[in-house]
Formats: C-alpha cells, structure tokens, sequence
C-alpha cells in the first residue's frame, strides 16, 4: 500500500511523533510512505490511505482543510484522522466528512515503534529537526479536571525502560513528553540510563513536584537538564511545592532553571469551584519568593474551538488582558523571572489589579 502522511499547517514547535510512528509501523508492513505538511500537490504516487494527525481542538480549521483538500486531489483514498483534536471531538469531525474514519485515542500498533525522523527531511519546517521524542510511559495518577491525558492515555502505565534504543543516533538531547514521569513504576530504571547516556534532557511536560523526594532530587541532579519544568495547578500545593524546589536546590539545581507553569482562569462546573485573581497572585509570589520562574498558563476548556476565549465567571477580561500585557511588558519570554524588581513589585502590591498595573510612562516632553 501508498500511504500519505498529513501535518495540518497549524502553529507547533515538534514534529508530528504519531505520524513518525505510523511511518515505522507502516514500513514493517512493507508499505510505501510519504509526509507532507500543510496542503501540498507535490506528491509522486496516489496513495491508498491518508493519515491526517491534529493537535488542540482551537487548532481544528487546518485539519478540516487538509481533509478537503486531500479528499479532492485523491477521492478514492481512505482517510484516517487521529490526535488530540480528533479523540477529543471525533463527532466534529464525523458530522462534517461522513468519508473519513476517526481515531480515538493511541494508535496501539504503532506505539513501541521508533520514530521515523529521516522523513523530517521531506519538510521544510522539520528538515533540521535534532532531538528524539520518547513517551517512557503513558497516563497518569491524578485525575485534574483540566487536563486531557486521562481522556486520551488512560491509566499510568510504564512503555519502555530501554531508552537508548529509542534514541537517534544522530540526536544529542532527548525530549521526554511523559505526562508524569516521576509516577511511572519504572521511573528509577529510566533515569539511570538517562544518566547512563549522559544527553541533554527536557521533562518537556513537566515532573510532578508532589512526587519529588530527596532519592528523586539527587538522580534529577545527575542529570543534564537545562530547565525543570513543574505546575503549581492549586494554592493547596504550596507546601510540596516549597519542598520540592529546596531539595532540588540542595542537590545543585539552580533555582532560576525551575520554571512553573501558573494555572489561571479555571473553573469546574461539576464543582462550582474555580481559582481566582487572588490564588493567581498568591501562585505568582511563592514561586517568585522560591527564586523561580513563572509561566502563566491560560485555561481554555479542553473542547474549546477558539484559543483563548473562555472567561471564568471569577474572572474578567480586564483582568485576564492585565495578565497578558504584564507578560509582554514585565516579563521576559511570556515567564515571570525572579528578577528583584519584578519580585518587589508583586510582593508590595496590595491586590491583583496593583500587581499587574504597568507603570506609566513618564512624559518626556
């Protein structure tokens, strides 16, 4: 069989794994394969099915384009359509292209599968692409009411151990996307042979710093890790949070390479409970009084169809605009740097609205 291989044109920042495992997969059954992203009429055979991928539900118009278009310039290929998108919202797309098979979930088949990367080199935004993408395991312990993992990979689980055989040769850092890695039943075996293989290392998804003990902390340190990634989802966690930052720091971790992702602009019908302004500012001074950085992360509820749209009933749009200017004029990347006069500025200010004032601009007339 042909098979075509579809990156949607949506914003992203790594290569589509999934389809490189498809690539891999499809291979061992002795098929041909191509990838293309976007919508592209450069294709050197007729393929007998299309794979298309998708990535966040407010990133759909590019997949439902790449449908159409795929279906008029092959009519007689099956069409497959996977990813978060896809698992999320299968009916959204079902209703509009009766044609087209949607998959929930994993691919199961395709899953131990290494990454086919040498197709990276047929795309122009992926032809440099350095570093390997490994899942060392799948789900997770918790159950955030936020979060998506659950939905799509189930309970946590351990995929493999062995991570030098998921490596590519050519690669010099490895990005783990594990949803939570420190609650993986293999975590031990896995981080000694990341040390063992001495690569750079991104926990691209973060590490769950309710996890972090001190036989954690000093493996963490042993490895080589730019930046540690972690979330400070609820106020209630500001003591494990607290504890697992001063382990890491005790074991050499420059507190300044921590960075936390702020959750803000959540609210749980079930519930009737969200965070507010508030909790936002009492997040942002703890991290801040850690010595490290922080990330707001907006909510958008998980089958949102537009990127930040929704508004808690806790919150306003002056208040959520308020954020977004900060980031853009206070602080640095869109993060929130424990630089001493940003600190000074939350830690003085009597509110929210005081916090996230910017300064005026002194006349110079």
């Amino acid at each position: 069989m042909k098979i075509l291989l579809v990156e949607p044109d949506y914003y992203t920042r790594y290569p589509p794994l999934g389809l490189m495992k498809l690539a891999s997969y499809h291979r061992s059954q002795g098929n041909q394969i191509k990838l293309v992203r976007g919508t592209n009429n450069d294709i050197n055979f007729t393929p007998d099915k299309i794979e298309i991928t998708s990535l966040f539900t407010y990133a759909w118009k590019p997949v439902h384009k790449a449908i159409e278009f795929y279906h008029l310039l092959f009519p007689n290929a099956k069409i497959n359509v996977g990813g978060i998108y896809a698992s999320l919202m299968p009916d959204d797309i079902k209703s509009a292209y009766s044609y087209v098979n949607v998959n929930i979930g994993l691919c199961e088949v395709a899953e131990q599968y290494m990454p086919a990367y040498d197709i990276l080199k047929d795309v122009e935004k992926w032809k440099d692409w350095d570093s390997s993408i490994i899942f060392t395991s799948r789900g997770c312990i918790r159950d955030c009411p936020f979060c998506a993992v659950p939905k799509l990979e189930g309970k946590m689980r351990s995929v493999i151990t062995d991570v030098e055989n998921y490596v590519h040769c050519e690669h010099k850092k490895i990005i783990l996307w594990d949803n939570n890695f420190l609650a993986s039943p293999d975590w031990k075996e896995v981080l000694k042979n990341l040390q063992e293989m001495g690569l750079k290392i991104d926990f691209n998804q973060g590490l769950d710093a309710r996890l972090i003990n001190e036989e954690k902390a000093k493996m963490l340190s042993g490895l080589k890790i730019p930046l540690v990634r972690m979330a400070y989802d609820n106020v209630d966690e500001k003591n494990a949070i607290k504890n697992a930052v001063n382990l890491l720091a005790e074991y050499g971790i420059n507190r300044r390479n921590i960075l936390f992702y702020i959750l803000y602009n959540f609210y749980d019908d079930g519930q009737a409970y969200g965070d507010t302004p508030d909790d936002f500012l009492s997040k942002i001074r703890d991290i801040q009084e850690l010595g490290c950085v922080s990330y707001p992360m907006r909510f958008e509820p998980l089958i949102s169809k537009k990127k930040n749209h929704y508004i808690s009933p806790s919150w306003t749009v002056e208040k959520l605009e308020a954020i977004a200017k900060a980031r853009r004029v206070l602080g640095f990347g869109g993060a929130f740097p424990p630089y001493e006069g940003l600190v000074n500025k939350f830690k003085k200010a009597k509110d929210f609205d005081d916090a996230f004032s910017l300064y005026p601009v002194k006349n110079q007339t």
